[in-house]
This record gives C-alpha cells, structure tokens and sequence, in this order.
C-alpha cells in the first residue's frame, strides 16, 4: 500500500479491509482508487469489492491467493493497442479468462488551480497517448505515471497548480481536485477490452456466443502459420484477434496470441483446434467466456 500516494492510501486501505472481510465477492485491479479499472469493476460486477492492487502482477497474486475471487484486467485499446501483456501474464498464473468487458474511455484533467496555469498532465502512458492531440493543442506537455488515478492523487499530493493529472472525472472527487476539462480523448471510438480472470473456469450456460483465448507456437517450417491458421478458414471459425510475440529473448520461436468466437465442444471449433494442434509444437487454451460485445 506504502507504494501509493499518501493520498490514495486511506481509501486504498478502507478497500482492502472490505474486500478482506468478503474475499469471496473481492475484485483485484491495478490502479488506484478511480482508475479506468476501478469504473470496468463497478460496470461489469455491481456486486463486487473493488481491490486496489498497485500492479496487474500483484491483482494476478492477489486471485491466486485467495484475496480475491477474480481479477478485472485491461488488455487492448482501441486506440494505442495492447495494455497488458497477458499472454506472459496468464500462463504462468495458472488463471482462466472467464469473462469480458469493454469501457468507452473519456478522461478529465484535473489540478489544483486554473487551466490557463497547466504546463504538464501526468497520467499513464497509455492515457497520455489516447489525448495526445488534445494535450499538443493547449501546449500541455506529458509527464508519464504507472497509473491515471494514481497520477491525480499524486497531483493532490504536489499542489502544484502547474501540475496536472489526466484520469477517470470521478478521480477528482476522490482526491479533492478540480475538475479542469472533461469528456478527453482523441478519437471517439476510444475503447478498453478488460478480461476477468478467475482461479476456476465457470459454467458458460445456454446462451451464447463465447469467445475462446489460446496461445500457440508454430513450427520452424516454411508457411506454419499459413498451415496453422487453415482450419479456421475451412470450418468457418471467426478468428477476431491474432497477434505475435516473442518469449525468452528468442527470435527463433514465434507465438501467438489468438481469439475465436465460439466454444469447445462446438464441431466447427473442435475440428480447427484439432487442425491447429497438428501444425503447432502447443497450444493452450487461457479461456472461454460469455461475448460481451458483437463481433462481425
């Protein structure tokens, strides 16, 4: 907790002492008190115990020791991409992706005096990026932090009224900041994906669609992805995210990180997954989960 603002952290410890008291209804996130993860965990679980963890690796822990009962974690913007690394995260936590949620993102700038005063905004840097435009045109100059409601405790904490934070509007009731600018971001289609993360799959019910999160790693072959990939095309799976990445410092073994609409045990996806398995050294399946949003 020592790593938050002094003035984030009454109201960090008032949330721990909650969600210690019912860890059974605890939802881990990263952030401080107001952050955009704060607003994904009060939308998508009402009745939930927002637990404020200072990185995605102490929300993860958080789960996987009971504290909480899932993790609510942002992985891509619609704007500057991935957020979290969760194809590194997640196979080493021993979690699964059991639900989703995306949140239109708009920022406030908030400060300790007029706006005509303001020469930097601090905020992640993923926030920063999404206002980037809007920060240019008022001559406002970034100045990165781990975290955007962390950032405008910090704010309250400088005083300094040349000193801006960018978060969540509801961030500045919480540190006793005023409101300067709201309704921030470069694009209206600013968008967050967050997944939640659970120690258990959970029963998906009747109603559909799912989407299914796997990770893979081809084989040094010529056109492995190519071969990999083919079984989808074939059987009609809706493949809506496929991204590369490297593990180990290695330039040699390409993975991938991939979602698909559907579910094990449809045929169409079984016959792919099978397809995949024979042109791939592994594949592991991190999740499947409710769609929380129409994919074309």
């Amino acid at each position: 907790m020592e790593n938050f603002a002094a003035p984030a952290r009454p109201i960090v410890a008032q949330m721990i002492a909650e969600a210690a008291a019912e860890p059974a209804r605890a939802v881990a996130f990263q952030g401080a008190p107001g952050a955009n993860s704060h607003v994904a965990v009060r939308e998508a679980l009402p009745g939930g115990l927002p637990l404020p963890c200072f990185s995605f690796e102490d929300a993860i822990e958080a789960v996987k020791e009971g504290r909480a009962d899932c993790a609510m974690i942002p992985i891509e913007n619609s704007l500057h991409g991935r957020v979290a690394d969760i194809h590194f995260l997640l196979p080493e936590s021993g979690l699964t992706i059991v639900g989703e949620h995306f949140l239109p993102i708009r920022y406030g700038l908030m400060g300790t005096g007029p706006i005509a005063g303001v020469r930097q905004a601090m905020s992640h840097p993923q926030a920063l990026g999404q206002c980037r435009q809007w920060l240019k045109a008022h001559g406002i100059a970034p100045l990165s932090y781990p975290d955007t409601a962390g950032a405008a405790a910090v704010v309250a904490e400088m005083a300094d009224p040349a000193v801006a934070a960018l978060a969540p509007p509801p961030a500045a009731d919480l540190y006793g900041l005023e409101l300067l600018a709201t309704d921030l971001a470069d694009a209206e289609h600013n968008m967050t994906r967050f997944v939640i993360l659970a120690r258990e799959p959970r029963p998906l019910g009747a109603e559909g669609p799912f989407m299914t999160t796997f990770i893979f790693e081809v084989k040094n072959v010529p056109a492995a992805l190519y071969k990999a990939l083919g079984g989808f095309a074939t059987n009609g799976v809706n493949m809506t995210k496929l991204e590369s990445y490297q593990r180990g410092g290695s330039f040699a073994a390409t993975e991938f990180y991939a979602d698909i609409v559907g579910a094990p045990g449809e045929p169409a996806l079984d016959r792919a997954l099978e397809e995949l398995k024979f042109h791939t050294k592994w594949v592991r399946v991190l999740g499947t989960y409710p769609q929380a949003r129409a994919r074309p």
